[in-house]
């Protein structure tokens, strides 16, 4: 079945407009979901919208949303009101600067999506802005309403197209002079050599099909052994006994066992993994802003 566009619109620059769809760039369609069941009758449980303080059960079609202000008391908003505030930027992704992509800190980026032409008309449109802002190696800061939402995004050139990522605001982005974080000592000279000397036998390139999630194939595997009626044997506690380590002998241990150390470790792992591995296709990479 081929991909739907989650969102559909204009990508408009100053007065320039091209029409433009929205794909998520990622997938949760294999990760696993559970159903909550009652035991004694192996049937899914159903919820139930009840009225806190009657105690009687409400349709869901009556319900609206409310916004609470005091203790028990709330502004009651219906569907006419949420049209109401409906913005222009409803349909329209408004680019309104651009920026060198490492002016955003990390912690801003959320949610990709590819951002292609929806046709083509205005697709030389699309063409042009995307090329400009190669050539000038910049990346757009725009606006969009995604489900009701306005969110901020940040537009950077994906190979013959564009990648469109929403951004956390400020107040969603929590610093860490917010935590109450222990200072840093100075590293000792010595451990440091060392650590650095096992991050130069650990280094590579970064290939995310090499990293597959651990406990969705070890509950791939359980449901499995589930299923055939096997009897499930419960996993061995880590070994903490809190013990303080000697850094200096575990540094030098981790030197000496090297990269083949590691990887012997992740065959073990492979190997202790009954789940059928899944193939997986790999990621397009991207072309440089």
């Amino acid at each position: 079945m081929p991909a739907r566009p989650s969102w559909e619109g204009h990508l408009r620059l100053s007065l320039v407009t091209c029409p433009v769809s929205l794909y998520p760039a990622t997938s949760e369609a294999e990760t696993i979901r559970f159903n909550l069941i009652n035991p004694q009758t192996n049937n899914r449980i159903k919820m139930k919208t009840v009225d806190a303080g009657t105690g009687e059960e409400v349709s869901r079609g009556e319900l609206v949303k409310g916004y609470q202000v005091a203790k028990d008391e709330y502004v009651l908003l219906s569907k006419d009101d949420f049209e109401s505030v409906k913005l222009e930027s409803t349909r329209i992704i408004d680019i309104e600067k651009f920026v060198p992509r490492d002016g955003i800190d990390r912690l801003y980026w959320d949610t990709p999506y590819h951002l292609v032409p929806s046709g083509k008309t205005g697709i030389e449109a699309f063409a042009v802005i995307r090329e400009a802002m190669k050539q000038k190696r910049m990346i757009a800061i725009g606006r969009l309403v995604m489900s009701t939402r306005e969110r901020i995004c940040a537009i950077e050139i994906e190979d013959d197209g564009l990648l469109l990522t929403t951004l956390r605001t400020a107040e969603e982005v929590r610093a860490l002079t917010d935590l109450s974080a222990p200072s840093l000592p100075k590293p000792d000279a010595q451990m440091l050599a060392i650590a650095e000397k096992i991050v130069d036998q650990q280094t590579g390139k970064f290939d995310p099909a090499e990293f597959v999630d651990r406990y969705e194939d070890a509950l791939r595997a359980l449901i499995e052994d589930k299923r055939k009626g096997r009897v499930i044997k419960p996993a061995k506690a880590a070994n903490d006994d809190g013990k303080v380590v000697d850094l200096m002998a575990a540094l030098r241990n981790s030197l000496k066992g090297g990269a083949g150390a590691r990887d012997r470790a992740e065959s073990v792992a492979a190997t202790a993994r009954r789940a059928p591995a899944k193939s997986k296709k790999k990621p397009a990479r991207r072309s440089a802003a």
